[in-house]
């Protein structure tokens, strides 16, 4: 089971075609502030039919993609 596990269904049961989420919106999910072990763990997320597309550390985002 990954930390993350509870970031990935949540972006599951969206089911949007593209969710952007702000850190501070990734810590309320998760119970942890985003750190580098992100850039790691993003990989697990195809599992769950996302990816992860743009991390912006200027405006504090992370905007995740649905696979076709």
């Amino acid at each position: 089971m990954s930390k993350y596990n509870s970031l990935w269904e949540f972006i599951q049961k969206k089911n949007s075609p593209q969710i952007m989420l702000s850190f501070d919106e990734i810590r309320d999910i998760t119970g942890f502030d985003i750190d580098h072990s992100f850039l790691n763990y993003k990989k697990e997320l195809n599992q769950y039919g996302y990816q992860v597309g743009k991390i912006s550390l200027k405006e504090k985002t992370v905007i995740f993609d649905k696979l076709a």
